[in-house]
């Protein structure tokens, strides 16, 4: 029988680990995978075991893919597939336990920082992009030809924006060419001054100019029909993007463009009303989603810290990628906060859709922290290092004593006042002496512990010593979708 929280047991038996046969034609594999710039990666490093990374849909690919570099490079080349959390970050844990010296990685690429040192090199794929249909949808789109706009891609998509902006140049003054913010060489030494480095880009900007002056063109999706809320990386950009400028798309194949206004402020809508849920929750879930990303570590005592402040009660959980079934066992958690990398936060939930709501760090911070911004003053980040010490939007929480933490709220969607967090008085001198007391008292029960006791069924009980011993037996054989004892029925 199917529930809200479970699939059929057929499911597990019949589903397929990936597609069969190749994804790619092999005369546009050398062009797709760029192996070229892989056999001269691996050779400048002289790496006698790499490791190759795929996501998931493009595991066809991955057996011919590696036997081609083995052959070529003469290294041996390992295959990681199935990561624990999002395939969009190196997974430098499974590269480390295969014991490869570099890492290759395909496919989409939110291009964090990983934890561990090592070698990486991102191959996005080359997708073919219309440039003269691509072109006149800009023009279309920005008519006044000294308007400041920056050309934004998908990754699969940024080979081609030199090019476009080739075209666009003659009529264009102030147009600015995005690239992805590739890590640099493991001891390289640059001189020059880094440019600006914001979802997961580099904007060459001119001298005394900022990125909230520029309208945005964004090269990627399939058509004016794509949903959206569907590609991760868009979404971090119109989330972070500056509410008073345009931001329109284009479909790579067919030229047609979409003016993205409007779902921009539908996802801020949605985090504004996560801010509220979080400020009404008590008790809050951290989800660890992220083992490979620096700092994580770090950011995990960020937000133990924020919570506590805010007088919150929060669990932290490790349950690899967040799905209904897994969170559905914590039904005293208000909310979750999953704790990884931008795409892994804001990536399509699935069909089931979550019981209780899933937040980014940036949400939290917002409702927990009083000396953040109001929401129409505070960029949303969707970056965890963004919100710690170090960074420039970086704020710290205001002292105990601070009037900040007595300001009264009231809640948007309860319409209740929210009470003050509590908080020990700053002059109180506190007190080491122990008192006597006739029989143990139970001074604080956490929230779970509370919530389990006002439950009906608590789990099985072990009434240790009042069951009787008996002798071993045989038990049931088989799977438990089709038991021998079970026959055909």
């Amino acid at each position: 029988m199917e529930s809200t929280f479970s699939s059929p047991a057929e499911a597990a038996l019949q589903r397929e680990a990936g597609a069969a046969g190749l994804l790619t034609p092999l005369a546009d594999l050398d062009r797709v995978y760029e192996l070229q710039r892989v056999v001269g990666f691996v050779r400048d490093l002289a790496c006698q075991r790499v490791a190759l990374q795929f996501p998931d849909q493009l595991l066809g690919d991955a057996g011919v893919v590696a036997a081609r570099l083995e052959e070529t490079t003469g290294s041996k080349m390992f295959i990681l597939g199935d990561t624990a959390y999002g395939s969009c970050c190196v997974d430098v844990l499974g590269a480390e336990q295969a014991g490869a010296q570099a890492l290759v990685h395909f496919g989409p690429a939110c291009l964090s920082p990983p934890a561990l040192p090592l070698p990486v090199a991102f191959v996005f794929g080359q997708r073919s992009v219309a440039l003269e249909l691509c072109a006149k949808a800009f023009e279309a789109q920005n008519p006044d030809p000294t308007a400041p706009v920056v050309l934004l891609s998908e990754p699969a998509c940024a080979h081609a924006l030199e090019a476009l902006a080739t075209l666009l140049r003659p009529r264009y003054v102030d147009l600015l060419v995005s690239s992805p913010a590739l890590p640099l060489p493991v001891g390289s030494l640059n001189s020059e001054p880094e440019p600006l480095q914001r979802f997961g880009r580099r904007f060459p900007l001119a001298p005394g100019r900022c990125l909230e002056e520029y309208d945005a063109f964004y090269v990627g999706g399939s058509g004016a029909s794509s949903d959206p809320d569907l590609d991760p990386d868009l979404s971090r950009l119109l989330l972070g993007w500056a509410p008073e400028r345009s931001f329109s798309s284009c479909c790579p194949d067919t030229g047609g463009t979409r003016d993205e206004g409007a779902w921009a402020g539908r996802l801020r809508a949605r985090r504004r009303y996560l801010v509220e849920r979080a400020r009404d929750a008590r008790v809050v879930g951290l989800l660890v989603g992220t083992l490979g990303v620096a700092r994580h570590r770090e950011a995990l005592a960020h937000l133990r810290n924020l919570t506590q402040a805010a007088g919150k009660h929060s669990y932290v959980l490790a349950l690899g990628r967040p799905t209904p079934p897994k969170l559905a066992n914590f039904p005293e958690v208000d909310v979750f906060v999953l704790l990884a990398c931008p795409l892994g936060v804001l990536a399509p939930q699935p069909s089931g859709s979550f019981f209780r709501p899933v937040l980014s760090l940036c949400e939290l911070e917002a409702a927990c922290n009083p000396a953040w911004p109001p929401p129409g003053l505070a960029p949303h980040l969707t970056h965890y290092a963004d919100l710690l010490p170090g960074s420039p939007f970086h704020v710290p929480l205001p002292p105990p004593e601070s009037e900040l933490w007595d300001i009264p709220d009231v809640s948007l969607i309860t319409g209740e006042l929210r009470p003050l967090p509590a908080r020990k008085p700053s002059n109180d001198p506190g007190c080491s002496a122990l008192t006597p007391r006739s029989q143990l008292e139970l001074v604080e029960s956490s929230p779970a512990a509370s919530f389990l006791s006002s439950r009906s069924w608590q789990g099985l009980q072990p009434h240790l010593g009042q069951t009787p011993v008996t002798g071993v037996v045989s038990g049931r054989r088989g799977i438990a979708i089709a038991y021998e004892d079970e026959g055909s029925s």
